[in-house]
């Protein structure tokens, strides 16, 4: 059971990141450049970010294996779409399904857990889903690489579609279902609506989406980007993909490891002003690197400072959700699904926009990323400043916290 919630929880960054060594393939098959490809991304991300918001109250009302299955099945579906797409806009509407139906396992494969365990054993197994979701973004190109060695890029989309039809198969035969009928609520609209509007309405809460959203957005650049900075910058191959996201998800679940250990014995917000040192550094060195003659955009001088900003990531996340569902205690689900959807919003965007725009050169990529995290940086002291309870502190209560 633990293997299929943990496998669901890679149906995200499976998607976005296998098809990107085809994208040459694809480029010249179906007539567009890189820059119109990037829409292959942007769409996908849009489409999950819209339906985010409804995964998590739907299996509420009619249970969660019916919606991860139900996902499943379509994601299978609009697969097979995408390995028979004739055109560009054929392919994004297959894609703009994937998006949608994706969410219903990597949303409601956490909420299983919650369900079905309490205390240390649902925080272990959230973070063994935590890992596979961050292992996800390295497997995922080298995956993609390996399966052009099959057939030209059509065969990727294949192996999706078959990968939705075995998560739909094992989550039919082996998870039991954690929401029972008497635990249901009425999916009403009205009620949804009312409660993802009042998150919206709240400024401090959309302050710390903020930060979340853009301190991730800092890493989150390079993989949007990814077909741009390794291929047409950095001048590797379309199997070399692996050089880029291995550093990057290492320096990530480590840091995410140190932050758990560090739990107990530093705070929180200590804790991410700590991530944000070395965050800042890292871009800072990125920029100068790339600044400079002899290493602008080689290896491995352009992972030094990504290798940093994303240990960061995986040191603060955690801290950042955890503020972030906190903001709203009764409706934890409706605060998970608004901030998830505000990243994604702005994740589009960076794949989609700012991605092909900054892709000019290693040093435009870079300093977009330290602008991108120097938002985020802003934003989270905003909110600290903002925090009545804080301000209520003592001068040294608050040095401590």
């Amino acid at each position: 059971m633990v293997v299929v919630l943990a496998v669901l929880g890679m149906f995200g960054p499976l998607s976005i990141d296998t098809p990107f060594p085809a994208f040459t393939q694809m480029g010249r098959d179906l007539g567009v450049g890189s820059t119109a490809l990037q829409q292959v991304v942007s769409v996908y991300l849009l489409s999950f970010a819209a339906m985010s918001l409804f995964h998590g109250p739907l299996s509420d009302a009619v249970g969660r294996k019916p919606v991860m299955v139900g996902g499943a099945v379509v994601y299978a579906l609009a697969s097979v779409g995408a390995a028979l797409s004739p055109s560009l806009p054929v392919l994004l509407l297959c894609r703009a399904l994937q998006g949608a139906s994706a969410g219903a396992g990597t949303i409601v494969s956490r909420t299983v857990v919650r369900d079905l365990y309490e205390g240390p054993r649902a925080q272990q197994l959230m973070s063994v889903i935590a890992m596979v979701f961050g292992v996800g973004p390295a497997i995922a190109p080298l995956l993609g690489g390996w399966l052009l060695h099959l057939g030209p890029w059509p065969v990727i989309f294949w192996f999706l579609a078959l990968f939705g039809v075995l998560i739909a198969a094992a989550v039919v035969l082996l998870l039991p279902e954690s929401h029972p009928v008497e635990r249901r609520t009425p999916l009403r609209v009205g009620s949804v609506l009312g409660n993802v509007a009042a998150a919206a309405r709240d400024g401090r809460f959309l302050v710390l989406c903020g930060a979340n959203a853009f301190s991730f957005a800092a890493q989150f650049l390079y993989i949007a980007g990814a077909p741009i900075v390794v291929v047409e910058i950095l001048g590797l191959g379309e199997q070399d993909f692996w050089q880029l996201f291995v550093p990057m998800v290492v320096a990530m679940v480590s840091g995410s490891f140190v932050g758990g250990r560090l739990a107990e014995r530093v705070p929180g917000p200590r804790l991410v002003a700590s991530a944000q040192v070395v965050a800042v550094t890292g871009a800072v060195v990125a920029v100068v690197l790339a600044a400079t003659p002899g290493t602008s955009a080689q290896m491995p001088y352009a992972l030094v400072g990504l290798v940093m900003v994303s240990f960061a990531t995986g040191l603060s996340l955690p801290v950042y959700q955890i503020a972030l569902l906190d903001a709203f205690p009764r409706a934890r689900g409706t605060a998970a699904s608004v901030s998830t959807f505000l990243m994604l919003l702005l994740n589009s965007a960076l794949a989609g926009l700012v991605a092909p725009l900054a892709g000019v050169s290693m040093l435009a990529f870079t300093s977009t990323s330290l602008g991108l995290l120097l938002l985020g940086v802003a934003l989270w002291w905003l909110h600290r400043w903002a925090d009545p309870d804080r301000r209520a502190q003592p001068a040294t209560e608050r040095a401590a916290a």
